[in-house]
Formats: structure tokens, C-alpha cells, sequence
């Protein structure tokens, strides 16, 4: 078994915010365009099997079995690799977890240190859909060093690792793994897709589906990507999605579902759409499919919805991406308005992905030490939206999806429990 090593805390020094501007494009090896197209990464190649179903694909033969299971050895022996390396801003292994006494379990850690470690956002809270500033802090400027490797599509079927690959130039744009320097829990990376095309924050079909390949090959439910939009608590305006590990089940993915809508003339795609039920954050869970990508499209087609209509939301890919939870909020709105009290704003919890599904950060050792079930709910529901917004953002969320509302049954309420095999 992989474990971490105690290491003093060093700032890389591709993440500096007094970093020279002249480190970038002098050959000190960033993700530029003048470092990465002459460089040469670890590269992971999948097989992406688009014609393959979903269930099919989670009983592959032994051999790949095997492949799958380098992929999760790979990604935490190189995440170790750059914590023994020092390119961490913290050592989150000190950092103290614990249970919320309560019904929904939520999971407390405090991280004293990482909002003062942490990049500060420097775009404007209340719009969505905003251009890329190759001015501002971007993926282009952070150090190869920092790069556990490259993760493209195999063109032969097949799932292949190099140790040491060039980047075509005739070929698109890579996409790449990374650590995260601020991490919240072991594992913590971004997947960073198409990096030197310097995508700002925002869903694509490509993109989403290049996330839902990476739960796919991890195959580990303790292994879930995260996205936040702009308005959403993401701090950097350039496309990536977040993952780590944690060993227990967010509260999030054990809430109960109510099933709304199913495929209109299209039902053989398996896709349905579900609402949570019982939990502070009124929210969307999509499953099924026949293939992976039914079930991507669908999704990104809401986000990109969402998105249009300047809606902020957070997305966690659960459950090897065969679970998405979608969760429009508006947390940001709530503030200006003045709606959030001083005591929720005091305690500096900013309720991204990672937080609305139940693993909260707290940045001061009192309120680790007093959190409580009631205040965890208190700092959700300022994210949710009323009901009677969601019920709007409901129906339009089914149809830009493709799908139809054809009933809801008030009986049909199902709890998905995530049990691995060998988990306590």
C-alpha cells in the first residue's frame, strides 16, 4: 500500500504569485506553448470504447482489469512522488478529519492554512460565461514538474503507458494531469483539458466526456472528479476538473432520489434524470445510459444550459462516472443580496463542489472544533436554490438535456448505497 511521507512545506516555484514574468517561455519547462510542444510527458492512453455499453465496460477480461488497476497505482505513486518533492503549499496528511454527529454523516476537516496558501479569485463572481485573460493566472504558466502525465486517447483499442512521450505537433492541443498545490484530501489533481488551447471555465461536450473517461479508468468509487463554474467558487479561469481520493461516501451520494424524466422517442439510450430528495441542496442526479457518452451528452447539454442563462452550478462525477450529480446554486447572489449571515460568512467556508456534497473545510480551529449537523445545514441552504426556482431550472434542465418530464412517481424513491467490495 502507497502512504505519504511527512515533508516540509515548499511553494513550487512555477505557482509563485511574484514569479517573474520572464520564468515562462525561457525554457524553465512550463505548460506553455513555448516549453510543452518540445517537451516530452508521461502519457496514459485509454481506449474509449464509444460503442461499448457502460455495464459492458465494467466487465472487461483480467488483462485489463490489470490496466486499470496501473492507472489508480500510477496516479498515486506520482501524486507521492511530488509530495516527497516538496511542490506542495501544505502538507494536507496533518491536516485533522473527523464525522459530523447527524443524519447525513458530513465530513469535517480543518486546513488551517489553505486560504492563505490558496490563489485568490481574480474574475467576477456574478457571470458564468467569461473570456479567457492570458493575463491572469492560467495552466499555461505552471511547471512540467508538477505534470504526473498526459492523458489521451489510445488509437489502437488498447490501454498503453509510455514513461516518456514527445507532444505531437500535428496534434490537438494535450490534456494533462496535474497536482493540485492547495490540496483538500490524498490524490487531489485537475484534469486539464486541451491545455494550450486556454479554454476558460466552461462545459463542452469534448471536455466532459474526456472527465467521465478518467472516473471510467480510475474504476474506484472512492474516486470522484469535481467541477465548479465561474459563480461557483472556481478560482482560476481556465478549464480543469478536480479529483481526489476519499474513503468514505459523501453524504451527497447517499441522499434518496426521486426519478423525473426518461428519454422522449429515445429510450433505448437508457438515460434518466433523478431529483434529490432530503438534503439541503436541491440538486439533479443523472445515471444510466447505454453508453458513456449518452450519458456525457446529456449532461453537458444541461450544463451548457446553465451556462447560457448564467445559472453557476457544481458537478461531482460519482460512482466510476456512472452517477453525475448536478447542483445549480446560488450562493454568490445570496451574499450580495446580503442574505448569508456574518457568522456563516465568518467562518471563510466556501461552499464549492467538494463542500455541497458533504466534505467541509474549515479554516479555523473553533469552528472545526464546534461544527455541527445544524450549522452545515445552515451553509448549504444558502446555496440551494428555493424551490421554486429549481422547479423553473427543472424544466429546463430536462429539455436542454433531451429528455421529457413523463411523470413523477411519489413512491419511487430509491437510496443508492456505494459499498466496494472490502470497504468498511
Amino acid at each position: 500500500m502507497l502512504t505519504i511521507k511527512r515533508v516540509s512545506t515548499v511553494v513550487s516555484n512555477y505557482q509563485e504569485e511574484d514569479c517573474e514574468k520572464e520564468a515562462f517561455g525561457c525554457g524553465r519547462m512550463c505548460l506553455g506553448k513555448c516549453c510543452l510542444p518540445v517537451s516530452t510527458l508521461p502519457l496514459y492512453l485509454f481506449n474509449k470504447g464509444d460503442e461499448d455499453t457502460v455495464r459492458d465496460r465494467l466487465l472487461e477480461s483480467s488483462e485489463e482489469v490489470s490496466q486499470i488497476s496501473f492507472l489508480h497505482n500510477l496516479l498515486l505513486g506520482q501524486w507521492e512522488d511530488r509530495m516527497t518533492r516538496g511542490l506542495f503549499r501544505y502538507d494536507v496528511t496533518t491536516c485533522e478529519t473527523k464525522i459530523i454527529p447527524g443524519q447525513y454523516g458530513f465530513i469535517a476537516q480543518l486546513n488551517e492554512g489553505r486560504h492563505l496558501k490558496k490563489r485568490p479569485t481574480e474574475f467576477r463572481v456574478d457571470q458564468v460565461l467569461q473570456e479567457f485573460d492570458e493575463n491572469k493566472f492560467n495552466f499555461t504558466k505552471v511547471g512540467q514538474e508538477e505534470v504526473l502525465f498526459r492523458f489521451e486517447q489510445s488509437k489502437d483499442s488498447r490501454n498503453h503507458f509510455i514513461p516518456s512521450a514527445g507532444v505531437d505537433k500535428g496534434s490537438k492541443s494535450p490534456n494533462v494531469l496535474a497536482i493540485n498545490v492547495s490540496p483538500i484530501e490524498y490524490g487531489h489533481v485537475l484534469l486539464i483539458p486541451r491545455v494550450l488551447d486556454c479554454l476558460p471555465q466552461r462545459i463542452d461536450h469534448e471536455s466532459f466526456l474526456l472527465a467521465l473517461y478518467m472516473a471510467e479508468e480510475a474504476a474506484d468509487p472512492f474516486f470522484r472528479l469535481g467541477y465548479n463554474s465561474l459563480g461557483a467558487f472556481a478560482t482560476i479561469n481556465h478549464l480543469h476538473f478536480q479529483a481526489y481520493y476519499l474513503g468514505a461516501h459523501f453524504p451527497l451520494e447517499k441522499a434518496p432520489t426521486q426519478r423525473l424524466a426518461m428519454e422522449k422517442g429515445l429510450q433505448h439510450r437508457g438515460v434518466f434524470v433523478s431529483r434529490l430528495l432530503n438534503y439541503p441542496v436541491r440538486g439533479f442526479v443523472f445515471e444510466g445510459g447505454n453508453t458513456i457518452r449518452d450519458i456525457s451528452d446529456a449532461v453537458a447539454n444541461a450544463c451548457v444550459h446553465l451556462q447560457n442563462n448564467n445559472i453557476p452550478f457544481n458537478i461531482l462525477i460519482s460512482d466510476s462516472g456512472k452517477r453525475i450529480f448536478l447542483l445549480p446554486q446560488c450562493f454568490a447572489e445570496k451574499q450580495a443580496r446580503g442574505e448569508v449571515s456574518q457568522e456563516i460568512l465568518e467562518t471563510q467556508v466556501n461552499p464549492a463542489v467538494w463542500e455541497i456534497s458533504g466534505h467541509i473545510v474549515m479554516k479555523r480551529r473553533k469552528d472545526f472544533d464546534d461544527a455541527s449537523e445544524a450549522y452545515a445545514c445552515r451553509l448549504l441552504a444558502k446555496v440551494s436554490l428555493s424551490e421554486e426556482k429549481f422547479q423553473e431550472v427543472k424544466t429546463s434542465i430536462v429539455k436542454a438535456a433531451g429528455l421529457h418530464e413523463a411523470y413523477v412517481d411519489e413512491n419511487c424513491i430509491e437510496r443508492v448505497e456505494l459499498v466496494p467490495e472490502g470497504a468498511p
